[in-house]
This record gives structure tokens, C-alpha cells and sequence, in this order.
């Protein structure tokens, strides 16, 4: 489908120069002074327009076009308007630069400068389009921080929702990588105990020789090194969540403590003999099975129950239909402004690469991997080698489109290189025209020198 393209000029002859010259490109559609150029483009509109600032009834005065303008980019401020002057009013192009225009053109207008001038403001604003379409994808699929639109993501969401208001145990099951501390910060934010504290601790982290201490605390002098009373994460989490992750790898003895604390919501620090009563929620994850756990006696059955009053799993990346993309555009805004790469965006072939990639490391690795292609990148385009991704065995590297675009790119990038990035002999070798490689190099992220 051809992209619209709206030109506003008073001179019919003009009208239809610039209709022959860019029809085969575009739709055209035409309008001759401000009151039909508003109407038509309130109508269609179009991502660009070009627009002659001298319009009846005083077409020599700019006053009309600028109002035109005005009201333009009123009605769409990610339109791109081409503003169309005569010799000698470079001033009245710049000041309507200043209200808004994208670009400006003399008269008698270049039809190949027209043609690539028309060609970046429809580019540009593509992409501004598409990070707006994604501003508010996003802006509809988070939830407490999680993000998400597919079937199996929202039935976590909802789930998380329910539980969140109740202080039951919850046992978040998944493969790591798949956000489980994430939900439980959803659940804490949910609930009564927002304003309280939410303790984070992974229990295969610490050594078990320690495990007990940190978990509980300890009185002074309760085992060497012990100089001063400590607090553990129980207490610290008083009034709050205490999550703990990798629950399978605590060790029984531990098992025991936590067990009483459930029962009873009392603690004992390492080395003292006072009851705490303690106020906090425990939520607790692992990806590892636990009922196996229990049949080789490693994790108690007791304490599985009480922990898994609700269980929640968290899906695998691969079985989340339409959100890796979803997520991936997600983090490349976030690392693209933080390292000041804003406009970068994905190649086709890059977001065919991201669908069929497994996952194994589930967001985290997409997370690492987009933040890697970022800091990468050398041109506008992320594509596949950014993302060091490659289709899995066993399934087709590239379709016929694939094949046509890696060999286009790498075409391009040999004849730049052998003419030292010099644009013209590079499309003369190539059998081209310039603007044509110009938008070609856009399409791949191809750099200029």
C-alpha cells in the first residue's frame, strides 16, 4: 500500500508537475488553498505533506500557508510538512522551520532533492509513529512493573491480583528468568502491606553456614565473629513481604524454623532463647520441583503446604505469544535513552530472529541481549548479528525475502566500503540511484560516513 501524500499549492501547473513526478511512489492528493487542504487532510491524513506557503486569497503574503501549517500539525504533530518557497524567503522558511515545518524547499523545486526530502519525512516518521504505537502498547500491558498482553501473562496478573488483598503464602513457580521476584513485588504493592517493606533474599546465595543468621539474626556472642546483636530478614521485614527465592535450597534444620514461624509468627535469633512475634507475609519461589524434593526427603511436606496455601506460575518467554516482541521494544527504548541512542529500532529479519529464538534464560536473557545490541549498534537498524541470535537447528535460516535483504545489505556495505563511504560512485556501481541507496542504507542501519 502506497503511503499518502498530501500537496498544497495554488498553482495547478505545479500541482500536477509534482503528481507526475511522484504518483509511481505515492498517493497523491491534492488541494489548493488552506480551507481544502484542512478538510482533506482531516480526511486522510497523511504522514507528509508539501505545502506552498503563498495561498490564496493573498498568495503573495505567507500568512495563509503559516495558518495552513499551524493547523496541520494542530491536528498531528508527527506529520511531516515540506514547506515550498520561492528564491529569496529563506527568512519566512525558517520561521515556519520554527512553527513546526520539517523541511523547506525553493522554487523551482529539485525533483530528485523533492523526492529524497519526501522520501526521509515519510522514514522519520515512521518511526515516530511506530514508538508512539508502542508507548501506548506498553502503557496498556504493565502491571505493578510486569509487562505483558499475552493469554498466559495475564492469567498471572489476574491471579496475582486476587491473592495480593489476603495474607496467604504464595509459592511462585518457573524457569529462571521469568520474573518470579517481580511478582512478588506485584503482590506486596497489591496488598495492605505497600507502605511496608518488601525483603528480598535468594537462599541459594548464602552460604548455609550463614543461612540460619541471616534468615533470624543473632545475639551477641552466638557463635564466633558474632560482636553485636543482628537483626535478620524476618524481623527487617516486619509489617512488610519477606520473599525468599530458591526455597529448595534451604537446609532441614532451617526448614524447622520456618515451619514454627508459619504456625506460630514467632522467631528466635541464632544464640537467644526470646520469642519475636514478627508481622510479615512470606512469598516464596523456585524453579526447581519440589514434590520430587519431598519423595527423596529433602524438603519436608509440611512445609510445602503451608508455603503453597496459592501457587502461581510464571510462564516460559517461548510460550508467551506476542510478547517477546513486545518486551524487546520495551527495553530498547529504555537502553537507547539511557545511552543516548535515540531512534534506533529493530530490521525485520532482527524481530523474526527474536520470535523464533527459544529462550532459554526467558526475559533476563532478552533484557541482556537487547541491552548488548544497543551498546553494538553502529547504524538505526538493530539487526540479527547485534543480537548475536541465529535461528535454532533444525529450522530454515531465511526465507526468500531473508536471502534477497542479507545479500542487498551486504552488497551496499562492500560497495561503501570500496568507495570509502562515498554515496555516488557506491549507487553508480550498484546500478542505483542515490536516494534509492540512501533508502536502502536507512532500511538496513547501514551508517553513513
Amino acid at each position: 500500500m502506497k503511503h499518502k501524500l498530501l500537496i498544497v499549492d495554488d498553482d495547478e501547473e505545479i500541482r500536477t508537475q509534482m503528481k507526475w513526478g511522484l504518483a509511481s511512489d505515492y498517493d497523491i492528493i491534492l488541494a489548493e488553498d488552506r480551507a481544502s487542504a484542512v478538510a482533506v487532510f482531516q480526511a486522510e491524513r497523511p504522514l507528509v505533506v508539501l505545502l506552498d506557503l503563498g495561498l490564496p486569497p493573498l498568495p503573495g503574503d505567507p500568512d495563509e500557508g503559516l495558518a495552513t501549517l499551524a493547523e496541520i500539525t494542530a491536528m498531528e504533530r508527527l506529520t511531516k510538512v515540506i514547506v515550498i518557497t520561492g528564491q529569496g524567503e529563506k527568512g519566512i522558511a525558517l520561521r515556519a522551520v520554527g512553527a513546526g515545518a520539517y523541511d523547506f524547499l525553493t522554487k523551482p523545486a529539485d525533483m530528485e532533492e523533492l523526492k529524497v526530502m519526501v522520501r526521509r519525512g515519510f522514514y522519520v516518521a515512521g518511526l515516530e509513529v511506530e514508538f508512539r504505537q508502542m508507548q501506548n502498547l506498553i502503557s496498556g500491558n504493565t502491571f505493578e512493573g510486569m509487562m505483558g498482553s499475552s493469554t498466559a501473562i495475564r492469567t498471572v496478573f489476574e491471579s496475582i491480583r486476587k491473592v495480593a488483598t489476603t495474607d496467604a503464602p504464595v509459592l511462585l513457580l518457573g524457569e529462571s528468568g521469568t520474573g518470579k521476584e517481580m511478582a512478588a513485588r506485584a503482590i506486596h504493592q497489591g496488598s495492605a502491606r505497600a507502605d511496608g517493606p518488601f525483603i528480598a533474599i535468594n537462599c541459594s546465595a548464602i552460604p548455609e553456614t550463614l543461612l540460619e543468621s541471616e534468615l533470624f539474626g543473632h545475639e551477641k556472642g552466638a557463635f564466633t565473629g558474632a560482636h553485636a546483636q543482628r537483626k535478620g530478614r524476618f524481623e527487617i521485614a516486619n509489617g512488610g513481604t519477606l520473599f525468599l527465592d530458591e526455597i529448595g535450597e534451604i537446609p532441614l534444620a532451617l526448614q524447622v524454623k520456618l515451619l514454627r514461624f508459619l504456625q506460630e509468627q514467632f522467631i528466635e535469633r541464632v544464640g537467644g532463647r526470646q520469642s519475636i512475634q514478627i508481622d510479615a507475609r512470606v512469598v516464596t519461589a523456585t524453579n526447581a520441583d519440589l514434590r520430587k524434593s519431598m519423595l527423596a526427603g529433602t524438603f519436608r511436606e509440611d512445609l510445602f503446604y503451608r508455603l503453597a496455601v496459592v501457587q502461581i506460575t510464571l510462564p516460559p518467554l517461548r510460550d508467551r505469544e506476542g510478547d517477546i516482541r513486545l518486551l524487546a521494544q520495551f527495553f530498547l527504548q529504555r537502553f537507547a535513552a539511557q545511552m543516548g541512542k535515540a531512534g534506533l529500532s529493530f530490521d525485520q529479519e532482527a524481530l523474526r530472529a527474536l520470535d523464533r529464538y527459544h529462550w532459554p534464560g526467558n526475559v533476563r536473557q532478552l533484557e541482556n541481549q537487547v541491552r548488548r545490541a544497543v551498546i553494538m549498534a553502529e547504524g538505526k537498524r538493530l539487526n540479527i548479528r547485534d543480537l548475536e541470535l541465529s535461528a535454532p537447528s533444525g529450522t530454515p535460516n531465511a526465507t526468500l525475502k531473508d536471502a534477497r535483504e542479507n545479500l542487498e545489505r551486504e552488497m551496499i556495505q562492500s560497495a561503501l566500503k570500496k568507495h570509502t563511504g562515498r554515496i555516488a560512485p557506491a549507487a553508480v556501481e550498484l546500478g542505483i540511484s542515490r536516494p534509492t541507496l540512501y533508502d536502502l542504507m536507512d532500511k538496513y542501519g547501514i551508517a553513513k560516513e
